[in-house]
């Protein structure tokens, strides 16, 4: 079966590689045929050719795994080893190795659900990113005539908007170095700003700091500090994007003057949060048209990878499909 593999920066090999057989399976453990995969800006470090902090690295160079470095996938079950998936069923989730890019994939059948058979399988690939920000925004205070800021207005960073607009936020400003003033109102912002979190901040009046500051950008540690800098008093700040690197200093002197909380996690209750994205997708016709911007071959992977490594002001979602 095919499989691709980073064997440098930048660079796939797709290879032939073992099937996978059904008495390989662990308890609740499922085998998908690849239908579809998401590129999310978690996989980017692999891509480019930074060793990432995934469960499955043990100290060898995650460059060298079978179809790293996707998670998001769409997928119909071959084999099952899991009490709520049969095989035929399609189903979207986690590929829980990171190795979502071959033609089957063995996963943790809990962390898929069935998807509604109408949507393709690239447009039903981004559920997955859905649920990410639809449990974030649980955890986080209520929304409703709050003024929400989310730094980077990437495909996580529209869903935080789109998703913070939907809950009752009275105003959202997105903050982005890529111009995003032609589809960032489409998603809820406001305002759209097209400037560096740094510069942002800096011109920011303490009558315009927003109530709730979502950092989506990740991989870097000053924008913690700079969303931290932008809450008002009393404000509250989720840091969703995916760290790489153990610390990151804030100023801890701003978040005692001005009363902060902090929070962050991963996506827990898998199952319960894709459900969930199935029906706000329902209840949001078009959401999905809108954020699937380009689709590409599983023959095409190294292009997919690269559009997505660019700040392209058109490009959201990019899926690969069979």
């Amino acid at each position: 079966m095919w499989a691709y593999r980073l064997v440098a920066p930048y660079t796939f090999e797709k290879t032939d590689v073992p099937q996978r057989s059904p008495e390989s399976l662990g308890d609740g453990q499922v085998l998908l045929r690849f239908l579809a995969a998401g590129i999310c800006g978690s996989d980017l470090p692999g891509f480019r050719g930074v060793k990432g902090r995934l469960p499955f690295d043990t100290g060898t160079q995650a460059a060298g795994k079978d179809g790293f470095p996707i998670h998001e996938i769409a997928g119909e079950v071959m084999a099952s080893r899991h009490p709520d998936h049969r095989p035929g069923d399609r189903v979207v989730g986690w590929a829980s190795g990171f190795d979502g890019l071959m033609e089957q994939v063995a996963a943790d059948g809990d962390g898929l659900v069935s998807y509604d058979r109408s949507l393709s399988p690239a447009h039903a690939v981004a559920l997955q990113p859905l649920a990410c920000v639809l449990y974030a925004v649980e955890q986080m205070p209520d929304l409703t005539g709050r003024h929400v800021a989310v730094l980077g207005q990437g495909s996580i960073g529209l869903l935080f908007s789109y998703v913070a607009k939907v809950a009752g936020a009275s105003h959202v400003t997105g903050v982005d170095p890529v111009d995003r003033s032609d589809i960032g109102p489409a998603f809820g912002v406001d305002t759209v700003v097209r400037a560096t979190s740094d510069r942002w901040v800096s011109h920011l009046s303490a009558g315009a700091k927003p109530d709730v500051v979502i950092e989506a950008v990740g991989h870097q540690v000053a924008t913690l500090s700079h969303a931290v800098e932008a809450a008002a008093f009393g404000g509250f700040v989720f840091y969703f994007g995916v760290p790489d690197d153990d610390s990151y200093p804030i100023s801890m002197r701003t978040m005692l003057r001005n009363n902060l909380t902090l929070k962050s996690g991963v996506t827990m209750d898998r199952r319960r949060m894709l459900r969930q994205a199935g029906e706000f997708t329902a209840a949001h016709p078009g959401l999905l048209d809108r954020y699937l911007t380009h689709t590409y071959g599983v023959d095409e992977v190294p292009a997919a990878f690269e559009l997505a490594s660019r700040p392209v002001p058109g490009r959201i979602k990019i899926a690969i499909v069979e």
